[in-house]
């Protein structure tokens, strides 16, 4: 258990000299969340290079607001992400987002997404070839890892520089197949993704037939829940609102949950789970 949380100003070495916020920013609801972000300190943001395309418009507008300001873009880590496999392929999807985006001008981190047993290994000696040639002007490779046999592998390796990893209170198996197995001294930083799933809305908790005095607890209580794991690093985010930023910078500031606030978590997500299946 760790006895204290990250900060966003909190700076974590990734890759070939980059410094990294502990909580990356990925999708957003509205631009103006990209410049609060930052302003909290957050200095890390996710884009993906392909998939998902439409759902990045307001982090891109954020970001080309952003970029405007004298200095900005060297004050902060971009992230790609390209799920396509096909290795002939794993080089364009890059060049048209930093081609996208006004003032981006070169990406930090190129992560191959969506990655499976099966995939990984024809990916990896691409995005090699791509950090030691400095494609797009990239510094760190990573994956998001939707197999935790692959992760543990590939973390244990230290093939990647950064390794996303599902893990939330309704998904809560990295726990016991991954967590405890990598090493507490490593040059692959471990993030979370998918951090919220496990969240049940109040409206939610109320057809659990909830005692209404019990805690309810809040989406960015998730972000600290997945952190108070000391294996992970830090958390990709997604943030609807301004006011969301300074919520997580509360909910860390409270620290570590305890084991039982883990699992009390972790019981709802399980319970909405039934009552959404029938079972």
């Amino acid at each position: 258990m760790r006895k204290t949380l990250p900060r966003l100003t909190d700076r974590l070495p990734l890759g070939d000299g980059l410094l990294v916020s502990p909580v990356c920013l990925g999708a957003v609801a509205r631009p103006d969340v990209v410049l609060a972000a930052w302003e909290a300190g957050i200095n890390f943001f996710f884009l993906t290079a392909d998939m998902h395309w439409p759902m990045y418009e307001p982090l891109r507008r954020g970001l080309r607001t952003l970029f405007k300001r004298p200095g900005a873009r060297e004050s902060v880590v971009i992230c790609s992400t390209a799920y396509v496999t096909q290795p002939d392929f794993c080089e364009m999807p890059f060049e048209e987002v930093v081609e996208a985006l006004p003032g981006l001008g070169h990406l930090d981190v190129l992560t191959m997404g969506g990655v499976s047993e099966g995939d990984f290994r024809p990916r990896l000696p691409v995005y090699q070839r791509h950090l030691a040639h400095g494609f797009v002007g990239c510094k760190a490779i990573g994956a998001s890892f939707h197999d935790r046999k692959t992760a543990r592998a590939a973390v244990d390796a230290e093939v990647v520089d950064l390794a996303f990893v599902r893990f939330n209170a309704g998904h809560p198996g990295a726990q016991k197949d991954l967590f405890p197995h990598v090493k507490p001294h490593r040059h692959t930083r471990l993030f979370n993704f998918k951090t919220i799933d496990g969240w049940v809305a109040p409206v939610q908790l109320d057809a659990l037939g909830l005692d209404p005095r019990s805690w309810k607890p809040h989406p960015v209580d998730h972000y600290r829940f997945a952190l108070s794991q000391p294996a992970l690093d830090g958390v990709l985010a997604a943030l609807s609102h301004p006011r969301e930023v300074r919520q997580l910078a509360d909910a860390l500031a409270r620290g570590p949950m305890t084991e039982e606030e883990q699992r009390y978590l972790m019981t709802l997500a399980k319970a909405r789970r039934s009552v959404e299946e029938g079972t």
